[in-house]
């Protein structure tokens, strides 16, 4: 499945069915009157997120969305139906914004979240409406309110609890393999992740969702290599890891550069619990890396954990630090935790 996470979509409404003019004629009725019905109500445009999704790709083949009219008004004071909503699905994580992406129209962050964006015109009235004791046959009506359009923008900000980051070639594919189930394609060059990835983790009983993003250079914040447009995808993470290779440039300058472009992308990611890992400790002697891991604390790193993605050295400390960072439940342990309650069967009774 192929990953977007921006769309830009056309919404509209549906429009109010208009109501009738019409007049009761009955054999052997004396006296008639009017009997037009109204219209019925247009479709709303309704957004839900739901499980499952995880990308924005449906949204490539289909851009225009438009809800049903409402049906007419008829004679013998018949209403007009009013039309169902139109509900678009969209995975947990997805924000609408405004056409010049200037404003947060909507955010998504549980499943079934559901927000009806973009409500249908009432139907209009039948003549019978109008009657009153002065006005015996009316033959106005109303044709029915139209509808509410507009272009917005779909942005997906992926629901990670932890995410992993650092310059290109750090080994961040090969340690999101190691400590979950994701199958991320790894390779011996830059910018081998195209687009994030998700990962579920399993650690002494505990699950979390860890996300990886594209590697970042130095002047990403300005759309250098790949940019900054997949940071958005860590914005809601409880802490982040930066893993640093060992093996390539000076790993205090490696620190720097990402703590610089992660303060200039901003949205307090700057500000978010950071773990450093000095990766690939397979390819480097224990004093190397005790070496190294001083100067990342005389730099500014609270704590340096010495890992390897590909043997599994030094993550398990890593993990349980990352724990420390989460809440008593993650939203992956409490969905769990719905599904087995819900299939549990009931307390058997006689009665």
């Amino acid at each position: 499945m192929h990953f977007l996470d921006q769309a830009k979509i056309y919404l509209k409404s549906g429009a109010g069915g208009p109501g009738a003019v019409s007049f009761r004629r009955e054999k052997y009725v004396e006296y008639g009157g009017p009997d037009g019905g109204n219209g019925g109500k247009g479709g709303d445009i309704v957004f839900e997120a739901v499980q499952g999704l995880n990308t924005l790709i449906d949204f490539r083949y289909s851009q225009h969305f438009k809800a049903q009219r409402g049906g007419h008004g008829m004679g013998k004071d018949r209403y007009g139906a009013g039309a169902p909503d139109l509900v678009i699905p969209v995975p947990v994580g997805t924000q609408i914004l405004s056409e010049d992406k200037e404003e947060v129209l909507a955010d998504f962050t549980e499943v079934g979240q559901r927000i009806v964006f973009l409500e249908g015109g009432m139907g209009g009235r039948g003549n019978a409406s109008y009657k009153t004791s002065t006005n015996r046959a009316p033959r106005q009506h109303q044709p029915g309110m139209p509808g509410e359009e507009m272009w917005v923008w779909l942005r997906l900000k992926l629901l990670a609890d932890v995410g992993l980051l650092g310059l290109p070639n750090a080994g961040k594919s090969t340690f999101i393999n190691q400590v979950s189930n994701a199958k991320a394609k790894v390779g011996a060059y830059a910018f081998t992740t195209l687009v994030p990835k998700l990962g579920v983790v399993t650690h002494k009983g505990r699950e979390f969702v860890l996300a990886d993003i594209p590697g970042l250079i130095e002047g990403a914040a300005e759309g250098a290599g790949i940019g900054d447009r997949f940071l958005g995808h860590i914005e809601r993470c409880r802490v982040l890891i930066h893993l640093i290779d060992i093996s390539g440039v000076d790993p205090v300058e490696a620190m720097q550069i990402v703590e610089g472009e992660l303060e200039a992308y901003g949205a307090g990611l700057d500000d978010k619990p950071r773990l450093v890992a000095l990766n690939k400790m397979d390819l480097a002697d224990k004093e190397l890396g005790e070496g190294f891991a001083e100067e990342l604390i005389a730099a500014g790193a609270t704590k340096v954990f010495r890992v390897s993605g590909a043997t599994g050295e030094g993550i398990e400390d890593l993990l349980d630090a990352v724990l420390g960072y989460l809440p008593d439940r993650t939203a992956t342990e409490t969905q769990e935790a719905e599904v087995e309650d819900e299939g549990e069967a009931p307390d058997w009774s006689p009665i």
